[in-house]
Parts: structure tokens; sequence; C-alpha cells
């Protein structure tokens, strides 16, 4: 019988938020990723990247500031390269458990871009805060290059870059080949790097992916027989952080588009998982959402925890 294929995407917890903290990190996420391989699992892997990719960016800021002959690193790059360390932890990290239980699999981190559309309506109104936080002065020559910033009372300003939908992943068909030879893949880091077509060219985008839409993507694409969302709670909750709290043990995807109608999930927590996984079941209808933590990932996959979202 074929392995299970499963897309799984992780959280902040799962990789810290400093290079110290990150390599603690994911010698206990690849216990957990092992224990799914082990239980017939075919995985390709996706992560967030938030802190990694704002640590980069600060970085490249404050090089050019100190040496004036280096060029400020576009968010583009800086989302390359946070997929580079990242998938480096965890792809070694993921091996060395692997070779400690006695199986030989092949563990790949693939630099993935993903096209946006330059007239998402995201960019003309930015969400997402990076780097480090700025003076006034700082804050309006970023505003002269056209950037946005937003500020923080008592803080500073930080700079603001959209969130747009992502819409093809440039490197699929290497990411499919791999899952076909029966590799551990990881894909798509911190929602891939975001880039527009211009006729044969792909330019970097000043723009972040949300890493909850690009992991529905990518288990549609994959067709994966179950989309792994982990998180920071065991299951979804209605009535979240109120005395009405009630997990959702199951749901069908007209339940939780009716659960996003009513304002049931945060718009910065639970809701882009939802919402991803709605996407995920429209292409794949026969498919599996299972959102749960790290802590519950092996019970969640047999369907003894976690909440389950099916078409």
């Amino acid at each position: 019988m074929s392995r299970k294929k499963v897309v799984v995407s992780l959280g902040h917890k799962a990789l810290g938020s400093t290079t110290s903290e990150q390599l603690d990190a994911v010698k206990v996420t690849a216990k957990a990723l092992a224990d799914l391989v082990e239980a017939d699992c075919q995985l390709t892997i996706t992560h967030s990247n938030g802190p990694q990719v704002s640590m980069i960016h600060k970085a490249m800021t404050e090089l050019r500031r100190v040496y004036i002959d280096y060029t400020p690193a576009p968010m583009s790059v800086c989302s390359a390269m946070s997929q580079g360390y990242v998938g480096y932890d965890i792809q070694n990290a993921l091996r060395s458990e692997l070779l400690s239980r006695g199986i030989s699999r092949p563990v790949s981190t693939i630099l993935t871009q993903v096209t946006v559309d330059p007239y998402d309506e995201a960019f003309y109104a930015p969400t997402k805060k990076i780097g480090r936080y700025m003076s006034r002065d700082d804050a309006d020559i970023e505003i002269k290059k056209g950037n946005y910033v937003a500020e923080e009372p008592g803080k500073g300003f930080l700079r603001v870059v959209a969130a747009p939908k992502p819409i093809d992943i440039v490197e699929i068909d290497a990411i499919r080949a791999l899952v076909d030879a029966d590799q551990v893949v990881i894909a798509c880091g911190g929602g891939g790097i975001p880039v527009i077509e211009q006729n044969h060219n792909l330019k970097g985008a000043s723009a972040v992916i949300e890493k909850d839409a690009i992991a529905g993507k990518l288990a549609a694409e994959l067709k994966a027989d179950v989309l792994l969302i982990l998180t920071g709670v065991p299951a979804v909750y209605t009535g979240f952080h109120t005395k009405d709290q009630m997990p959702v043990a199951k749901m069908n995807m007209e339940e939780a588009k009716a659960y996003v109608s009513a304002g049931e999930f945060e718009a910065t927590t639970m809701l882009p998982k939802i919402e991803a996984a709605i996407s995920y079941l429209e292409a794949n209808p026969e498919g599996r959402v299972i959102i749960t933590s790290m802590d519950v990932v092996k019970d969640a996959i047999r369907g003894k925890a976690g909440t389950v979202i099916v078409a």
C-alpha cells in the first residue's frame, strides 16, 4: 500500500525566534515529524518564517547603515535567505532523527518561488510589519522610497509590506518529482519567495505570502491525502478565550464557512488556517485537513486528537 501523502505546515513554535532557539526547537520538531514518517506518511513540509525574515531584514538594513557601499537587500532576497537557513536546520535535524530510528530517507529543501498578482489589492493596503523599529527620520526615508510604515506608540516605526495571495508555485514540478521519489521535501518556506512574472522573467516582489495560504495550495497541487496544520493549540475552538470556549473535533467545509462568516476566528491566527483548509478541500474534496499542536500530532494523525475538516 502506498504511503499517505501529507503536507505539514509548521508554525512559529516549531522554529523559535532566534538562531539558537531555532536549533533547539527543530530537534523537538524533528521528533514529531519522524513520528509521522514512522506512521507511514510521505511528508512535504512547509514552514513559517516571520521572526527569521524580520531578523534578516534588520541585519541587512543595519549592514547598509554601517557600510554605505552595500545596497539594502530586497524583501524577496531576505525571504530566500530565510528559506535557506530554516530549511537547512529542519532537514539536518530530521535526517539525524530518522537515522537514529534506523530510517534512511533523503530530506531535501527546495528554494521555492511563488508568483503573485502585481495588482493584488494587498499591495494597496499592506498589513505585515517587519524589520527593526525606526525613528521618524528613518521612517520618512522609507516613505520617500515608496515604502509603507506604521507607528507603534512608544516603540517607533516599522516597515509594512503586503501579503498578496499566491498564484503559482514555480518549482512545483521539481517538488512533485522529489515527492514521487519518496523523499521528504521542505518547500515553500515562509509562504515562498514572492515574485511577479514579467514576460519570461521573475522579479522579486516587496511582499510576504501567508504560509497557511501556500500550505493549502501546495497540498492541492500535490493532491495530498492530508493537510496537517501545526499550531499553538491542540484543536480549533469556538468562543476562543471566552468562558464558552469549546474545541471542535470535526467540521465540514460548509460548517467552516459558517464559522468564518460568524467571526469565530481571529484574523491573524486561526482564520488563515481555516481559509487554507477550505481552499484545499475545494480543490481536493477527497482530502482531509487536521489542525492541531505538535504535542499531540501522533494522536491527531490517527484521528484521536485535533480538529478534522472534510469537504
